[in-house]
């Protein structure tokens, strides 16, 4: 018999133990643990290793240490959504039921990671009064799309790993507001980090609209399999950032690039972190975020 023309092996299901309560909790916990011990273990580093970072107020070392964990949690998901696209798994073949072990693994700790930055946002906001309502939205859907996957747990993957896939310019955001605040906003490396941030925003709109065909092209399984309260908050949550949240920060990483200032403290003069005392390249002018 010719091997080309072999059936290829079953795709394997995910096992057992992803659908028993306890061992979901404990990788939710799991991921909120271990997303906490990033932030910890930042702050100590930093305070350790960077002159940058004890100069900056308190809010901005909560910022900072949230920057750091957002790039982490990026890069596994950043992963995870080149995996669904890439492998031939249950995902591809049935986009709309379709699980896996990996994908449940990343669906439970991204609920954690997601419990943990709505924890940090809202604390911020009480302790230093101040309140990111793009940044909230953005929060609010995405624990409450991944907390839905785990209790609809029939629901299919793919959509929630190439959702992961935003993520894809979380790490570079991370090293432009880092490199910016230690005044290497004038640097080549701050530029070239600033390109390539540029160009992962733009990949997420288009990957907003790969979501959208996803769905048109699925439509009737997805009204018939999915169940309507994760429905409407996907759809939603894809709308806003289609049409406002990706478009707000894609511009205003743009604009960034043009005019190096800190849109999240920019209403503080620079010098207020130490940094452009010693790197005159950094812009001081203030700017409302």
């Amino acid at each position: 018999m010719d091997p080309d023309l072999q059936p290829s092996p079953p795709l394997s299901q995910p096992g057992a133990e992803y659908f028993q309560w306890d061992h979901r909790l404990q990788l939710i916990g799991l991921g909120f643990s271990f997303f906490s011990a990033v932030f910890l273990l930042s702050h100590l580093l930093s305070t350790a290793l960077s002159r940058t970072y004890n100069a900056l107020l308190t809010k901005e070392k909560v910022f900072w240490n949230l920057a750091a964990t957002r790039a982490v949690f990026g890069i596994q998901s950043t992963v995870a959504g080149l995996r669904a696209l890439t492998e031939d798994s249950m995902l591809t073949r049935d986009k709309v039921r379709g699980q896996e072990d990996w994908s449940w693994f990343n669906v439970l700790t991204a609920t954690g990671f997601f419990m943990f930055e709505n924890a940090a946002l809202h604390t911020s906001s009480v302790v230093f009064r101040s309140f990111d309502l793009p940044l909230a939205t953005h929060h609010f859907f995405a624990l409450s799309g991944y907390a839905g996957l785990v209790v609809w747990d029939s629901h299919g993957h793919f959509l929630p790993m190439v959702t992961l896939l935003l993520e894809i310019s979380t790490p570079f955001t991370c090293i432009s507001w880092m490199l910016l605040k230690a005044g290497w906003a004038r640097t080549l490396i701050w530029r070239a980090n600033q390109w390539v941030m540029i160009h992962m925003f733009h990949c997420r709109m288009v990957l907003t609209y790969y979501l959208w065909w996803v769905t048109f092209t699925h439509w009737r399984e997805m009204n018939t399999h999915m169940a309507l309260p994760p429905r409407l908050l996907f759809y939603i949550g894809l709308a806003l950032l289609t049409l406002i949240i990706n478009p707000i920060w894609t511009h205003k990483k743009t604009m960034q690039l043009l005019n190096p200032v800190d849109w999240n403290f920019g209403n503080e003069p620079a010098t207020l972190n130490g940094a452009a005392d010693s790197q005159p390249g950094v812009s001081v002018k203030p700017h409302a975020s």
